[in-house]
């Protein structure tokens, strides 16, 4: 902070205060929530049971996790011993009055672990506090449905407001105190902070995604499908399952794994930051980025309290009230973006303006806004109910299962594709700001550098501001997201409880706004990944450089075998990744199926005040779901840990640097083709469910038509809560682990009997791992 200007300084602080500004803003929200009506004493019995399980799963997982988050903080301590410290590193502490490189090293040691556990335990308080406010919700929005839609909306949205504004908060404050300590060392400790949250975010998608799934698919195949049962019957003994399910999976897993994101776009915008300013001696480079996410906090503290409709009983729409809350955001970011930008890089620069002027940062940071609201598009055309392809998938129905699959399929790859050609156009406006116009001849004579390593530096640190202004209306993506699970719990609250037809309209409206906000969010999500993938690939080139300037050289090359198979193993382990994740979803839904066929088998779907009759036991299958999710948690994290290393020790950096580029390209495409192809199966099915009964036109529910929309939106279901979301944090998972890794592949690159060892246990380990995962564990399960 002492090379700063004061203005800087004042900004950076100014930054730290909004970020625990967006944090008492949660709480106030919580306040007002809390002051809610939860409604009748059946109700709120309904609603104990899903907190109680929800609250069960949690803990649980929590211990799971805990011993692994001490096993990698002491090895992300041990890890900084391996590689001497960087010059700005050496420099900062120097300047501290810590000059001896002994103890330099184990300060910056020290830090990493600390900003590890630091973004691990963010990240879980993300995910644990908002699922409970979400569950706090639910019960809350079936209450006051009773009573207005816009009173629901409201309650709804706010609920979902507070996770949104505590990934908002916690990330910011995260990322700027770590600058406020370490000044231009903070890169060491930057990369901790965001493992420490990707990883923590890993486990609660993919935990919360068999969870739910596996509840949900089970629920459907044997209530609906076999038994003719409404979607939240509450004779159906996976129901509360289900229900809790919504929370773990859709508010604990995507808060994490948004916030994750959050984290890592400013992880890798400050390292590609300071790379700048190394190099052109402006600091703008490393302090705009968090200018920006202060910004983006203040936007959505506003925008998000303006959404509402009017008071009405039924009838407003609630998906035009969220969109316009978040281009209100977008506009006020944009706005507030140009003007901080002209003055902090213009006018309190005067003639020491930096290299390119002060509007390509701004202009790459507004193209990332645009970005969010370009997916956000074409999400909601492919997977919205007014949409095309969703009234495709509906038309196709008449041929049942088969041809409502195939016609899902069809929408989910083309979909995949728009969405890349959308992110590949993106990053083309980061390369046309940072060339056209741009000349880096006096900057290569001044640092004696090749102009085209600058340019690349320069269109990397654009890609990265584009990803930060993508997540920069975080609030409103992350509220957006958690109003769905909120309103489809209240749902389900509302059908078990016997509201009125009144209210139960109001919470179907709210529902199905609610599943294309959450295929919305996914898409932002996954785009968000790419691009913050694509910025820790320039980080990733940026350490090697500073390591060996020669280990790349001659770019990453795909015509040398070595990177080719790099390559080709990074596209094959989304794939083997998300097999696994939908194979776990598979079993444990078996196992639930069983149980709920048991159920039925012994009276509960009898009369009630008959003999016979017995009621649904609800434990069984929430602890079913429970330890499903819980014995995939390892395996499925040693595969996105352990290839990256085995890569980089036998095949060289270059070749780490092609698994990456292969990942991400294979990553991205299959996490959409499954997220979209889930999300458009299952407003599809919601099509059908609306249409009034007719059995001779084989219309409504029960119909053979309705059979087969339940039949694609079960298929649908692992595809765009389990395996689909749970690329984004293995893909950034995989990328961290390889820019932690890349200095030490580069150092200690010759094979010798130690390495062997070492990558023995490894490939142990995978094997371990896979067959884990494929495992029968029915007595673990079960």
């Amino acid at each position: 902070m002492q090379d700063l200007t004061s203005f800087e300084q004042v900004g950076i602080y100014a930054v730290l205060a909004i970020s625990l500004l967006g944090l008492a803003y949660a709480v106030f929200l919580r306040q007002q929530i809390l002051r809610e009506d939860k409604g009748t004493a059946r109700m709120q019995e309904i609603w104990g049971w899903i907190r109680d399980g929800a609250n069960a799963y949690l803990g649980r997982q929590l211990r799971a996790i805990l011993p692994l988050i001490v096993v990698l903080t002491v090895a992300l301590f041990l890890s900084v011993y391996i590689i001497p410290p960087t010059s700005e590193a050496v420099e900062h502490f120097a300047k501290l009055g810590v000059t001896d490189p002994a103890a330099v090293t184990l300060w910056i040691a020290f830090a990493r672990a600390v900003a590890f556990v630091m973004g691990a335990g963010f990240s879980l308080t993300v995910g644990q506090i908002g699922m409970r406010m979400a569950v706090e919700g639910n019960v809350r929005v079936a209450a006051e449905a009773r009573k207005s839609f816009a009173g629901a909306l409201r309650i709804a949205y706010r609920s979902g407001t507070i996770t949104g504004m505590l990934t908002d908060g916690l990330g910011l404050f995260g990322g700027t105190i770590i600058f406020i300590f370490l000044g231009k060392a903070a890169p060491d400790a930057l990369l901790g902070f965001g493992f420490g949250g990707t990883l923590l975010a890993l486990f609660m998608r993919v935990g919360g995604g068999i969870y739910t799934k596996a509840a949900d698919v089970g629920a459907d195949l044997v209530g609906k499908v076999e038994a003719g049962l409404e979607e939240d019957d509450p004779r159906n003994a996976a129901v509360i399952a289900d229900l809790v399910g919504d929370n773990v999976g859709d508010c604990a897993g995507m808060a994490a794994d948004i916030f994750e994101s959050y984290e890592v776009t400013i992880v890798s915008g400050l390292i590609l930051g300071l790379a700048l300013t190394a190099m052109t001696g402006h600091s703008e480079w490393f302090v705009f980025p968090l200018l920006v996410r202060g910004i983006g906090v203040v936007s959505s503290m506003i925008s998000t309290y303006l959404v509402k409709t009017p008071e009405k009983e039924a009838g407003g729409d609630a998906m035009k009230a969220i969109s316009q809350g978040f281009l209100y955001a977008a506009a006020m970011s944009a706005v507030m973006f140009t003007i901080a930008g002209w003055y902090y890089m213009s006018v309190v620069a005067g003639a020491n303006e930096i290299p390119g002027g002060w509007l390509r940062p701004v202009l790459a940071v507004i193209s990332g806004v645009v970005l969010a609201i370009l997916i956000e598009r074409v999400t909601e055309y492919f997977t919205g109910t007014h949409g095309q392809p969703v009234k495709d998938i509906v038309k196709s129905m008449r041929g049942g299962p088969a041809t409502t699959i195939l016609s899902g399929m069809v929408v989910g790859k083309e979909s995949a594709v728009w969405s890349v050609l959308t992110i590949a156009a993106t990053i083309f406006v980061s390369i046309l700001i940072f060339t056209v116009g741009f000349d880096y001849a006096p900057l290569a004579a001044k640092t004696g550098m090749d102009v085209k390593v600058i340019q690349i530096a320069f269109v990397l640190y654009g890609v990265a501001m584009t990803g930060i202004g993508m997540l920069t209306l975080t609030g409103n993506n992350v509220a957006m997201d958690s109003f769905g699970p909120i309103s489809d719990n209240a749902n389900g609250i509302g059908e078990m409880a016997g509201l009125d037809e009144k209210a139960r309209r109001i919470m179907t409206d709210l529902d199905a706004v609610g599943n294309t906000t959450k295929a919305i969010t996914k898409g932002v999500a996954i785009g968000s990944a790419v691009i913050a993938a694509v910025a820790l690939f320039g980080s990733f080139i940026t350490d090697v450089s500073k390591v060996d300037p020669l280990a790349l050289a001659n770019g990453i090359r795909v015509s040398v075998p070595e990177v080719f198979i790099g390559m080709l193993l990074g596209g094959a382990l989304p794939w083997m990744f998300s097999s696994l994740a939908i194979n776990a979803v598979n079993r444990a839904a078996g196992l639930i199926v069983d149980e709920v066929r048991r159920q039925f088998r012994e009276g509960v779907l009898e009369p009630v005040g008959s003999p016979k009759h017995k009621a649904p036991d609800y434990r069984q299958a929430v602890s079913i779901s429970t330890a499903a999710a819980q014995k995939e948690l390892g395996s499925l994290s040693v595969l996105s840990v352990v290839p990256p290393i085995l890569v980089g020790m036998f095949l060289g950096v270059e070749a780490l640097g092609g698994f990456l580029a292969g990942i991400i390209l294979s990553g991205q495409l299959l996490a959409v083709y499954m997220s979209n192809a889930g999300g458009a199966w299952d407003n599809a099915k919601k099509l059908i469910e609306d249409e009034p009964r007719d059995p001779k036109q084989n219309m409504g529910k029960h119909s053979e038509r309705h059979k087969a929309a339940v039949v694609g939106d079960t298929v649908g279901d692992p595809l765009k809560d389990t395996a689909g979301p749970a690329l984004n944090p293995m893909i950034k998972v995989v990328n961290l682990v390889s820019v932690i890794v890349a200095p030490v592949v580069v150092v200690y690159k010759e094979i010798n009997w130690v390495t062997i060892l070492i990558g023995l246990v490894l490939v142990a380990s995978l094997v371990w791992a896979v067959w884990r995962s494929k495992s029968d564990a029915t007595s673990e399960i079960g």
